[in-house]
């Protein structure tokens, strides 16, 4: 197969499981745990979406769009964008090998924060831009965002970016730990496969917090 055919943007085929849905629904009543947001107190959390990353990935490429959407949308209600970029410590060559150890060591490449996001994103001055030494962005001594969150009186997060069961799943559950309303948005959020996108979106909605698509939220953030 042509490799710039395997490039082009996608969109993962996401879903719950109706039995899920049903559960939840006779446990507490409703399907969505958070029917309403306040957009002042809410940021999307945009984790990873640097050229390292999305250029690799047609998944990645596919929820550019609908980040972009929900960052404008957001922005304008009044609430807050943060995007988060990996800088890490040196990858350990034992464990991912030689060769991409070092691709991993020079994925930042000393650039500006601003300057390492993918370059279809236009960021505002009043966005939080911050880097994480960790696979999470709310692990506590490896990213600032909580505390700047915590400053803005921010009280619901919504995860968007890449990997969906890495960086996101990660940064989705310790926001859920500290208390945070966390809504993973289903279709900006990137993962290798529909069944590794969907494991986790199960898991969140199951455990940790809501499933939402894009279109949900902007409805929720013009209605809130």
């Amino acid at each position: 197969m042509n490799q710039a055919l395997d490039r082009r943007p996608k969109v993962h085929a996401w879903h719950i499981q109706e039995r899920e849905y049903a559960r939840q629904e006779e446990r507490r009543g409703r399907r969505h745990a958070y029917e309403h947001i306040a957009p002042a107190a809410t940021a999307l959390v945009v984790i990873d979406m640097v050229p390292f990353f999305v250029s690799q990935s047609p998944y990645a490429l596919g929820v550019v769009p609908n980040i972009a959407c929900l960052a404008a949308g957001l922005r304008a209600a009044g609430g807050t964008v943060a995007w988060i970029l990996p800088t890490g410590p040196p990858a350990r060559s034992e464990f991912y090998g030689p060769r991409v150890a070092e691709l991993f060591d020079h994925r930042a490449d000393g650039a500006p924060l601003r300057d390492r996001l993918w370059p279809q994103f236009r960021v505002d001055d009043q966005d939080i831009v911050i880097d994480k030494t960790a696979a999470s962005a709310f692990f506590p001594g490896r990213c600032r965002l909580p505390h700047l969150l915590d400053q803005r009186g921010i009280d619901t997060v919504l995860i968007t970016g890449t990997i969906t069961n890495v960086c996101c799943e990660s940064s989705a559950r310790d926001a859920g730990t500290l208390g945070y309303r966390v809504i993973m948005v289903a279709d900006a959020n990137a993962a290798r496969t529909d069944q590794e996108h969907n494991a986790t979106l199960h898991t969140i909605y199951r455990t940790f917090g809501d499933v939402r698509p894009t279109t949900d939220i902007l409805d929720l953030v013009r209605n809130p």
